[in-house]
């Protein structure tokens, strides 16, 4: 359930996890998950089909993707900027962008675009999830897009067990050298909470974890409403 609270701004619960106010109802869990997979085709793979136009930093005007999913979807008939940008602010994984009236996807493209994406801050060590088929080509060819236009990394270990997960109940998980990666100017850029992105990964920057190493994760790990939203505030507090 998507909701919003006066003081707090948006959140995914009941009431506000900061307040307690009930806060002001947005969307149920099948709107959020109907319009969130709409969102995800057509910023990362198919504008096109809605009628949008998409610059080559993957923006999209935000009133024309309102407007284009009423028409196509009456559904959302009631779809206003608010609900969008409600979805964009409680994603866990920071998955989308709003500026100057404009939306994207932040990764995870199967079209053609120029990410300006932020390069600073890069964790000394990210990983990436991988098969016990696969695991040797990877170690002698490193890492390469596949049906995506970057290499996806993630920022924990426990993140790289989820994605691995969907192709392999037991994923094993490369530990990847950012921090050498960078030293020798290969660019690597924040996509998300936990994503990070780039073109490829040498062989040399990459090491197969033990098993002992990887922890047992039954689900994916979710940022707590709470914790976003004092993270929310933390960035909107004007700077000294």
């Amino acid at each position: 359930m998507l909701k919003e609270c006066r003081t707090h701004g948006y959140f995914r619960l009941e009431e506000c996890p900061i307040c307690g106010e009930q806060g002001r109802f947005l969307m149920n869990e099948e709107e959020l998950d109907k319009l969130g997979r709409t969102m995800a085709g057509v910023l990362r793979h198919f504008p096109e089909r809605y009628g949008l136009r998409m610059n080559k930093q993957g923006w999209v005007d935000l009133e024309d993707f309102i407007n284009e999913v009423r028409n196509k979807q009456r559904r959302f008939r009631w779809l206003k900027a608010h609900h969008v940008l409600a979805i964009i602010d409680t994603d866990p994984k920071g998955r989308y962008q709003f500026r100057d009236g404009m939306i994207r996807a932040t990764y995870a493209h199967s079209v053609n675009v120029e990410l300006d994406l932020p390069t600073r801050g890069i964790p000394e060590f990210l990983y990436f999830p991988t098969t016990k088929e696969e695991k040797e080509i990877l170690l002698e060819t490193g890492l390469m897009p596949s049906d995506r236009k970057k290499v996806h990394l993630s920022k924990t270990i426990e993140s790289a067990v989820v994605a691995g997960k969907v192709r392999d109940p037991e994923p094993l998980i490369f530990e990847i050298n950012a921090k050498a990666m960078t030293d020798e100017e290969l660019v690597i850029k924040k996509a998300g909470n936990t994503v990070y992105v780039a073109e490829e990964v040498p062989a040399n920057y990459l090491r197969l974890m033990e098993e002992e190493e990887i922890p047992v994760v039954d689900e994916e790990p979710k940022i707590r409403d709470r914790e976003a939203l004092k993270n929310r505030e933390e960035a909107n507090k004007p700077q000294v």
